[in-house]
Parts: structure tokens; sequence; C-alpha cells
């Protein structure tokens, strides 16, 4: 006689299955300052508890060791911006960054490309990320530039019009400076800027936790 195989109970126990949330998306960029030699013990803090994507513009690329940045880690460049571009309907990258980072972080940001900002330049792929982001989402911006650059007018109006968009500002401090000045224009030191976005993240996860319950 064939037997066959008795029906699942509909009252079957469920396993129930713990889903680890997903680690935050953080977009790191270094422009033109000698502070973009920090660049890589910025990364590599951060890799610790999320995901990391970096953008560099080619002035960065003179002082940061790309050897020190961890192996996996995405890396994009000017040259990246329509490498990948051939038709109408392809992505574009530095809108495919913009969807991608929960947060980005500037760090350095030079006296020029914070004028950029400022102005809504747009001529490289972190100044495009910049125009196309997401004034809901969180950006920070660790500036890095001479005394004498820091102090002047100009940076003072500029620094007013990113605070407008909402840009979250780690101010410099103040050191001796590469080129042998004291003063302040230093960028602020990895540990604080890392500490600074992390602490942002998780005050404004248990906020959003409290409020669900």
């Amino acid at each position: 006689m064939m037997t066959y195989a008795e029906p699942l109970s509909p009252e079957v126990d469920v396993i129930p299955v713990n889903i680890a949330p997903r680690r935050p998306r953080i977009l790191l960029a270094a422009s033109g300052s000698v502070a973009a030699i920090k660049f890589g013990n910025l990364v590599h803090s951060f890799c610790e508890w999320a995901e990391v994507r970096a953008v560099v513009t080619k002035a960065s690329l003179h002082f940061i060791d790309r050897e020190a940045l961890p192996k996996d880690l995405y890396v994009y460049t000017d040259d990246d911006e329509w490498s990948s571009w051939t038709k109408l309907g392809d992505s574009v990258l530095h809108i495919e960054l913009r969807r991608w980072a929960d947060v980005m972080v500037i760090a350095p940001l030079s006296a020029n490309t914070l004028g950029k900002i400022a102005g809504g330049l747009c001529d490289n792929l972190l100044t495009c990320i910049v125009r196309a982001w997401d004034y809901s989402k969180p950006m920070f911006v660790a500036p890095s530039m001479n005394t004498f650059m820091w102090t002047n007018p100009f940076t003072e109006r500029h620094l007013m019009t990113i605070d407008e968009l909402g840009i979250s500002l780690i101010p410099p401090v103040t050191k001796r400076l590469a080129c042998g000045d004291y003063g302040t224009g230093a960028m602020a030191e990895p540990f604080l800027i890392h500490s600074t976005v992390r602490l942002f993240l998780e005050t404004r996860a248990q906020s959003s936790s409290s409020n669900v319950q």
C-alpha cells in the first residue's frame, strides 16, 4: 500500500528571526588640504560600525595615502563620475551616491570647497553630490585652512550660507599649522569628528525608538 506524508498542521511553531538593523551608510569625502593625511584614520574608525564609501578630490589625493585605506573600500574620484555612463537611462554616480548615503561627512573641507558649496558650484564629484544632496539627511563638515583664510570675511559668509542649508559644522582647532603659523584653522582630530557623528546618529536612533514605543 502506498503511504502518504501527513499534511502539515496549520499550528506550526514559528521560529522568530532576529534581523539586525542595517548599518548606517556613511559617505566620507576629502577635499584638498594637508589635513587629508588623516583621512585614512577617519575611514578606519567609521568602518568599525558603518558601511563606508569615500569620495576624494584630485587635490586631496596629493595628501592621502591610498595604501593606508581599507582594501575593500570604494574610493570614488572625479574620473569615476562619467566613466560608467554611456547612454540615456544609465545611472549617474553623484546621484547614486546621494541616494545611497544616510550621512555625508566632508573632512577636511578646504576653503576652496567651502566657497564652492556656499556658491552652489558643482565642478567635481564631491560638489555635485552636495548640490544634489537631500538636506533632510545630515551632513557634517570639518574645515581645514590657514588662520588668515579662516578669519577672512568670506569664510564667515560662507559658513552662514551652509548653516542655512542645515549643514553641521565641526569647528577647526587652534594649534601649530602645517605652514608653521600658530592659530585657528586646523581640522578637528579624527576621533572628535567620528564621535560627533556617531553620537548624533545614536541619539537620533534612540529618539526614533522612543517615539515608536
